[in-house]
Protein backbone atom coordinates (compact mmCIF):
# COMPACT_ATOMS: atom_id res chain seq x y z
CA UNK A 1 0.00 0.00 0.00
CA UNK A 2 1.25 3.23 -0.98
CA UNK A 3 1.74 6.26 0.76
CA UNK A 4 -1.39 7.69 0.68
CA UNK A 5 -3.83 4.65 0.52
CA UNK A 6 -7.11 7.23 -0.63
CA UNK A 7 -5.15 8.30 -3.59
CA UNK A 8 -6.69 7.15 -7.09
CA UNK A 9 -4.11 8.47 -9.52
CA UNK A 10 -4.34 6.02 -12.51
CA UNK A 11 -7.72 4.48 -11.49
CA UNK A 12 -10.55 4.71 -14.20
CA UNK A 13 -14.32 4.89 -12.33
CA UNK A 14 -17.36 4.72 -14.40
CA UNK A 15 -20.35 5.74 -12.42
CA UNK A 16 -23.90 4.23 -13.62
CA UNK A 17 -26.43 6.98 -12.58
CA UNK A 18 -23.67 9.55 -11.98
CA UNK A 19 -25.12 13.13 -13.54
CA UNK A 20 -27.44 13.89 -10.76
CA UNK A 21 -27.80 13.80 -7.25
CA UNK A 22 -25.95 11.28 -5.36
CA UNK A 23 -24.02 9.98 -8.54
CA UNK A 24 -22.52 13.32 -9.50
CA UNK A 25 -21.31 13.95 -5.72
CA UNK A 26 -19.74 10.70 -6.10
CA UNK A 27 -18.14 10.68 -9.82
CA UNK A 28 -16.69 14.22 -9.06
CA UNK A 29 -15.82 13.11 -5.51
CA UNK A 30 -13.41 10.24 -7.67
CA UNK A 31 -12.04 12.71 -9.84
CA UNK A 32 -11.17 14.88 -7.10
CA UNK A 33 -9.15 11.64 -5.87
CA UNK A 34 -7.25 11.44 -9.12
CA UNK A 35 -9.57 8.64 -10.93
CA UNK A 36 -10.13 9.43 -14.37
CA UNK A 37 -14.38 9.38 -14.02
CA UNK A 38 -17.56 8.12 -17.20
CA UNK A 39 -20.31 9.54 -15.43
CA UNK A 40 -23.35 8.08 -17.75
CA UNK A 41 -27.11 8.27 -17.41
CA UNK A 42 -29.65 8.65 -19.59
CA UNK A 43 -29.44 12.09 -20.71
CA UNK A 44 -26.95 13.33 -22.69
CA UNK A 45 -27.30 17.08 -21.89
CA UNK A 46 -26.35 15.81 -17.93
CA UNK A 47 -23.57 13.75 -19.03
CA UNK A 48 -22.24 16.50 -20.88
CA UNK A 49 -22.58 18.91 -18.39
CA UNK A 50 -20.76 16.24 -15.50
CA UNK A 51 -18.12 15.39 -18.37
CA UNK A 52 -17.57 19.15 -18.01
CA UNK A 53 -17.06 19.22 -14.31
CA UNK A 54 -14.87 16.44 -14.22
CA UNK A 55 -12.60 17.61 -16.71
CA UNK A 56 -12.32 20.97 -14.93
CA UNK A 57 -11.07 18.89 -11.97
CA UNK A 58 -8.38 18.28 -14.11
CA UNK A 59 -9.42 14.48 -15.09
CA UNK A 60 -10.23 12.58 -18.11
CA UNK A 61 -13.81 11.73 -19.10
CA UNK A 62 -16.36 10.42 -22.24
CA UNK A 63 -19.58 11.61 -22.97
CA UNK A 64 -21.42 8.92 -23.54
CA UNK A 65 -25.03 8.06 -22.51
CA UNK A 66 -26.62 4.63 -20.94
CA UNK A 67 -29.68 3.18 -19.80
CA UNK A 68 -29.14 0.38 -17.57
CA UNK A 69 -32.56 -1.60 -18.76
CA UNK A 70 -30.30 -1.84 -21.67
CA UNK A 71 -27.46 -4.90 -21.86
CA UNK A 72 -26.34 -3.46 -25.33
CA UNK A 73 -26.01 -0.04 -24.00
CA UNK A 74 -23.90 -0.81 -20.60
CA UNK A 75 -21.52 -3.40 -22.84
CA UNK A 76 -20.99 -0.49 -25.27
CA UNK A 77 -20.50 1.55 -22.50
CA UNK A 78 -17.98 -0.73 -21.17
CA UNK A 79 -16.80 -1.31 -24.55
CA UNK A 80 -15.68 2.74 -25.15
CA UNK A 81 -14.30 3.09 -21.57
CA UNK A 82 -11.99 -0.19 -22.30
CA UNK A 83 -10.74 1.15 -25.86
CA UNK A 84 -10.43 4.76 -24.10
CA UNK A 85 -8.35 4.09 -21.06
CA UNK A 86 -7.49 0.09 -21.17
CA UNK A 87 -9.40 -0.85 -18.13
CA UNK A 88 -12.47 0.15 -15.57
CA UNK A 89 -11.17 -0.02 -12.40
CA UNK A 90 -14.32 1.32 -10.20
CA UNK A 91 -17.56 0.34 -10.97
CA UNK A 92 -20.61 2.50 -9.12
CA UNK A 93 -24.10 1.41 -9.76
CA UNK A 94 -26.25 4.44 -8.59
CA UNK A 95 -29.13 4.64 -11.09
CA UNK A 96 -32.37 4.38 -9.22
CA UNK A 97 -35.68 5.36 -9.35
CA UNK A 98 -38.96 5.75 -6.78
CA UNK A 99 -42.56 6.43 -6.48
CA UNK A 100 -44.59 6.86 -3.20
CA UNK A 101 -48.21 4.91 -3.81
CA UNK A 102 -49.71 2.66 -1.62
CA UNK A 103 -48.97 -1.09 -2.48
CA UNK A 104 -52.95 -1.92 -2.79
CA UNK A 105 -52.83 1.01 -5.24
CA UNK A 106 -49.39 -0.09 -7.01
CA UNK A 107 -49.77 -0.38 -10.94
CA UNK A 108 -47.53 -3.94 -11.74
CA UNK A 109 -45.58 -1.97 -14.24
CA UNK A 110 -44.65 0.48 -11.53
CA UNK A 111 -43.45 -2.69 -9.83
CA UNK A 112 -42.02 -4.03 -12.70
CA UNK A 113 -39.99 -0.96 -13.87
CA UNK A 114 -38.76 -0.17 -10.24
CA UNK A 115 -37.50 -3.30 -9.93
CA UNK A 116 -35.92 -3.32 -13.12
CA UNK A 117 -33.44 0.22 -12.49
CA UNK A 118 -33.17 -0.12 -9.07
CA UNK A 119 -32.38 -4.17 -8.47
CA UNK A 120 -31.87 -5.59 -12.58
CA UNK A 121 -30.13 -3.08 -13.21
CA UNK A 122 -27.94 -2.54 -10.78
CA UNK A 123 -27.16 -6.26 -11.47
CA UNK A 124 -26.69 -6.04 -15.11
CA UNK A 125 -24.20 -2.95 -14.07
CA UNK A 126 -22.70 -5.96 -12.20
CA UNK A 127 -21.85 -8.59 -14.55
CA UNK A 128 -21.13 -6.67 -17.58
CA UNK A 129 -18.52 -4.89 -15.61
CA UNK A 130 -17.45 -8.04 -13.52
CA UNK A 131 -16.25 -9.81 -16.13
CA UNK A 132 -13.80 -7.27 -17.21
CA UNK A 133 -12.49 -6.59 -14.09
CA UNK A 134 -12.61 -10.46 -13.23
CA UNK A 135 -10.75 -11.48 -16.81
CA UNK A 136 -7.94 -8.64 -15.41
CA UNK A 137 -8.05 -10.08 -11.60
CA UNK A 138 -9.00 -6.80 -9.98
CA UNK A 139 -11.83 -4.00 -9.26
CA UNK A 140 -14.02 -2.32 -7.14
CA UNK A 141 -18.17 -2.71 -7.07
CA UNK A 142 -19.74 0.13 -5.18
CA UNK A 143 -23.56 -0.35 -5.08
CA UNK A 144 -26.25 1.82 -4.03
CA UNK A 145 -28.61 0.63 -1.13
CA UNK A 146 -30.43 2.91 1.06
CA UNK A 147 -32.27 3.32 4.30
CA UNK A 148 -34.93 1.19 3.12
CA UNK A 149 -32.64 -1.82 3.24
CA UNK A 150 -32.95 -2.18 6.22
CA UNK A 151 -36.28 -0.31 7.25
CA UNK A 152 -39.64 -0.09 5.84
CA UNK A 153 -40.52 3.37 4.95
CA UNK A 154 -44.08 4.65 3.90
CA UNK A 155 -45.82 3.32 1.04
CA UNK A 156 -42.71 2.87 -1.08
CA UNK A 157 -43.27 -1.02 -0.71
CA UNK A 158 -41.37 -1.65 -4.31
CA UNK A 159 -38.60 0.36 -4.12
CA UNK A 160 -37.80 -0.76 -0.27
CA UNK A 161 -37.82 -4.53 -2.03
CA UNK A 162 -35.54 -3.78 -4.44
CA UNK A 163 -32.69 -1.68 -2.34
CA UNK A 164 -33.39 -4.75 0.00
CA UNK A 165 -32.19 -7.03 -2.71
CA UNK A 166 -29.08 -4.71 -3.81
CA UNK A 167 -28.16 -5.68 -0.06
CA UNK A 168 -28.20 -9.29 -0.84
CA UNK A 169 -27.01 -8.87 -4.18
CA UNK A 170 -23.96 -6.79 -2.77
CA UNK A 171 -23.15 -9.60 -0.40
CA UNK A 172 -23.63 -12.63 -2.93
CA UNK A 173 -21.44 -10.99 -5.33
CA UNK A 174 -18.66 -10.33 -3.25
CA UNK A 175 -18.46 -13.46 -1.85
CA UNK A 176 -18.29 -15.49 -5.11
CA UNK A 177 -16.23 -13.28 -6.84
CA UNK A 178 -13.42 -12.52 -3.29
CA UNK A 179 -11.20 -15.07 -4.48
CA UNK A 180 -10.56 -13.59 -8.17
CA UNK A 181 -9.79 -10.19 -6.79
CA UNK A 182 -13.25 -8.36 -7.64
CA UNK A 183 -14.42 -6.90 -3.97
CA UNK A 184 -18.24 -5.52 -3.97
CA UNK A 185 -19.48 -3.57 -1.29
CA UNK A 186 -22.40 -0.71 -1.25
CA UNK A 187 -23.23 2.06 0.68
CA UNK A 188 -26.79 2.78 2.24
CA UNK A 189 -27.40 6.72 2.17
CA UNK A 190 -29.33 8.42 4.75
CA UNK A 191 -31.96 11.37 3.80
CA UNK A 192 -30.39 13.38 1.38
CA UNK A 193 -32.37 15.92 -0.75
CA UNK A 194 -32.01 14.89 -4.32
CA UNK A 195 -34.28 14.98 -7.69
CA UNK A 196 -35.35 11.89 -6.85
CA UNK A 197 -36.98 12.03 -3.63
CA UNK A 198 -37.03 16.36 -3.62
CA UNK A 199 -41.32 16.97 -3.93
CA UNK A 200 -42.31 14.11 -1.06
CA UNK A 201 -39.50 15.89 1.21
CA UNK A 202 -38.90 19.63 1.20
CA UNK A 203 -41.13 21.13 3.26
CA UNK A 204 -43.32 18.09 3.74
CA UNK A 205 -44.75 16.14 6.78
CA UNK A 206 -42.69 13.16 5.17
CA UNK A 207 -39.66 15.17 5.43
CA UNK A 208 -39.99 16.59 8.81
CA UNK A 209 -40.40 13.49 10.69
CA UNK A 210 -37.18 12.13 8.67
CA UNK A 211 -35.24 15.01 10.35
CA UNK A 212 -36.83 14.63 13.39
CA UNK A 213 -35.71 10.92 13.51
CA UNK A 214 -31.98 11.86 12.28
CA UNK A 215 -29.98 12.51 15.25
CA UNK A 216 -27.89 15.36 13.28
CA UNK A 217 -31.61 17.19 12.68
CA UNK A 218 -30.95 17.84 9.06
CA UNK A 219 -30.78 16.29 5.48
CA UNK A 220 -27.39 15.18 4.17
CA UNK A 221 -25.31 17.50 1.94
CA UNK A 222 -24.87 15.20 -1.46
CA UNK A 223 -21.25 15.98 -0.67
CA UNK A 224 -20.96 14.08 1.84
CA UNK A 225 -21.25 10.56 0.49
CA UNK A 226 -18.48 11.17 -1.56
CA UNK A 227 -15.89 10.27 0.61
CA UNK A 228 -17.55 6.94 1.86
CA UNK A 229 -17.21 6.10 -2.11
CA UNK A 230 -13.59 7.15 -2.17
CA UNK A 231 -12.45 4.75 0.60
CA UNK A 232 -14.40 1.64 -0.84
CA UNK A 233 -12.86 2.32 -4.19
CA UNK A 234 -9.42 2.84 -2.88
CA UNK A 235 -6.33 0.76 -1.23
CA UNK A 236 -7.84 1.88 1.76
CA UNK A 237 -10.21 -0.65 1.70
CA UNK A 238 -8.30 -3.45 0.26
CA UNK A 239 -9.63 -6.09 2.82
CA UNK A 240 -13.00 -4.72 2.87
CA UNK A 241 -15.91 -6.65 0.79
CA UNK A 242 -19.56 -7.48 1.28
CA UNK A 243 -19.77 -4.47 3.44
CA UNK A 244 -22.98 -2.15 3.59
CA UNK A 245 -21.69 1.41 4.97
CA UNK A 246 -24.57 3.58 6.47
CA UNK A 247 -24.27 7.26 5.78
CA UNK A 248 -27.01 8.80 7.44
CA UNK A 249 -26.46 11.55 10.40
CA UNK A 250 -27.40 8.36 12.80
CA UNK A 251 -31.01 7.10 11.31
CA UNK A 252 -30.44 3.76 11.94
CA UNK A 253 -28.68 3.84 15.40
CA UNK A 254 -31.29 5.68 16.80
CA UNK A 255 -34.15 4.52 18.69
CA UNK A 256 -35.78 7.52 20.90
CA UNK A 257 -34.44 11.12 19.82
CA UNK A 258 -36.23 12.81 23.28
Amino acid sequence: MGQNPFDLTARTAVVIGGTSGLGRAIACGLARAGADVVATARRSDLVATTADEIERIGRRTLRITADVSDDGSLEHLREECVATFGQVDILVNCAGTTKKVAALDMERADWDRILDVNLTGTLRGCLIFGEHMLQRGSGRIVNIASLASFVGLYQVVAYGASKGAVVALTKALAVEWAPRGVRVNAIAPGVFLTDLNRDFLEGTPRGKELVMRTPMRRFGDVEEIAGTAVFLASEAASFVTGEVIVVDGGFLASGVNQ
